[in-house]
């Protein structure tokens, strides 16, 4: 048994989505969706529904983001996140959290059952466990929570996983499904509807003038709308200088195959590094989908380490016999751990934006799409206040900004410090990593094949030193999370233009 040599998302290897041209004309519009995954796809099908005239544009291919490398969990329990709400904001938004993102469960599984998709919907519980002392009053402090909030759960001193755990939370009633034909059903509903996909279409500015919104793309294409929404991987436009407001995070997964029964249920471990779990039963196969070892993009050893650390996870408690896939994913996190759905700052009236999902935006996709509809369409939502991106606490905001924006100066200084001593000649096939070119520090990739691939490592969005990661050959960004190819294209913001190529 071995980690595959590149990674590939089962989800989009197992099933497929179709395929749209490149925005070539410019055009005009009621509403311009910016983001081709699961929030971009169910808000501009949400709008059609209620009959806007609406244009969805994404950089890359349909679902090609967080999205398509996603561990695909319908659950409103997000990590040990209630007690530290009821904290924070009161049980009141506790609560609200946890309706709104059942809401979104249920949106899925109505139309799952409504239109007979057939995307591997599973009704199943969703489990926290521990099997460290440090962490169970913080899980019982979660059980707690899930009473205060009523919230159907229960506390449990054991799992039907073999892995070692003490205590665990229970939350029931969840589900897991395949996003990819789910999403392909959301499209071409779209499309029928009326609503016109651009893929390969990057947008560089969007930009409100009185009731007019103006989204320009990289190619000098414009959208003329009356209002637009981003639900890209990062906020477009950042006027509400979310780069300070947002740390982005990588984590890992890998799908193996395993002798004897699977278990039912999904789980996640309260400590770190963290562990998920769950099966998958799609095309009459069943796997294990293991994931975790999460940390800041850029940041910690970015790669192959931590396939590799999730692979020894597979073998010692699950016997794996064969590992099929592995992806990585990257998603951003707001300093009090609320996503930001709303207007895309107070001055902006018809711009909106949905991003800082924490790695949970399967529910929060569809809340986001319900409450931003809703806005659009000049409607009341309750949870408007709640997700609203103008919102600011003093606990935990201050202190999380702060301690996030010392980190960026700390990887901003040690990156420009660091010295180099290799050279692009010292590289081996399929082997990357920085390197001095003409006394200047470089990153370089040589292929498998043998030919060099020579970058300038200072990020395009402010300056940081990108660093590289071996498990899926990529520059990563350490400061704000934006990620290039190891040819310098760019994979995700905030940065908007690649990498300079020096060969």
């Amino acid at each position: 048994m071995g980690l595959p040599t590149y990674p590939e998302s089962y989800w989009l290897a197992t099933a497929s989505m179709p395929s749209y041209g490149k925005l070539e004309e410019d055009l005009s519009t009621e509403v311009a969706v910016i983001g081709g995954g699961i929030a971009g796809i169910t808000t501009a099908c949400l709008l059609a529904r209620e009959g806007k005239r609406v244009v969805l544009a994404t950089a890359d291919k349909l679902l090609n983001g967080t999205t398509g490398y996603t561990t695909a969990k319908l659950t409103a329990q997000h990590d040990l996140i209630y007690d530290e709400y009821i904290g924070h904001f009161g049980e009141e938004k506790a609560r609200l959290y946890y309706e709104a993102n059942m809401e979104g469960l249920e949106f899925v599984r109505r139309l799952v059952s409504e239109a007979g998709i057939d995307c591997d919907f599973a009704e199943e519980d969703a489990w926290i466990y521990t099997n460290s002392g440090s962490k169970l009053e913080a899980v019982e402090k979660e059980y707690e929570a899930y009473k205060r909030l009523g919230i159907p759960g229960s506390l449990e001193k054991s799992i039907p996983l073999t892995v070692p755990a003490r205590l665990a939370v229970v939350m029931r009633g969840q589900a897991r499904f395949h996003p990819v034909p789910y999403l392909r059903h959301l499209a071409e509903e779209f499309v029928r509807l009326g609503g016109r996909i651009f893929e390969d279409t990057t947008i560089d500015k969007v930009e409100e003038n009185g009731d007019t919104v103006t989204v320009t793309s990289a190619d000098g294409r414009t959208i003329t709308c009356g209002d637009a929404v981003s639900c890209s991987h990062f906020p477009n436009p950042d006027s509400g200088f979310y780069f300070a407001r947002l740390h982005c995070e990588s984590s890992y997964a890998i799908a193996v195959r395993a002798p004897g029964e699977l278990p039912r249920g999904m789980y996640i471990s309260a400590e770190k590094p963290n562990r998920s779990v769950r099966t998958i039963t799609y095309g009459g196969e069943m796997l294990l989908l293991l994931g975790g070892e999460s940390h800041k993009v850029g940041q910690k050893e970015p790669g192959f380490v931590h396939y590799e650390a999730l692979e020894d996870f597979a073998k010692k408690e699950f016997g794996a016999t064969d590992i099929v896939y592995r992806w990585s994913a990257q998603d951003f996190e707001a300093t009090d751990k609320l996503p930001y759905i709303g207007h895309v700052s107070e001055g902006k009236k018809h711009i909106y934006v949905a991003t800082g999902f924490r790695k949970w935006g399967m529910t929060t996709s569809v809340v986001a799409a319900r409450l931003l509809t809703d806005l659009i369409l000049g409607r009341d939502n309750r949870y408007a206040e709640l997700y609203s991106p103008s919102r600011f606490h003093a606990d935990p905001d201050v202190g999380t900004l702060a301690k996030e924006n010392l980190n960026v100066a700390g990887q901003l200084i040690s990156g420009k410090l660091e010295w180099v001593r290799r050279k692009p000649e010292d590289l081996g096939p399929d082997e990357g990593g920085h390197v001095r070119v003409n006394g200047r520090k470089a990153g370089a990739y040589r292929s498998p094949e043998g030919e060099l691939f020579v970058v300038d490592t200072t990020c395009r969005h402010m300056g940081c030193e990108v660093a590289w990661n071996d498990g899926d050959r990529t520059w990563d960004c350490p400061c704000h999370g934006s990620r290039y190819t190891f040819r310098g294209e760019v994979i995700e913001g905030p940065a908007k233009k690649d990498l300079e190529r020096l060969s």
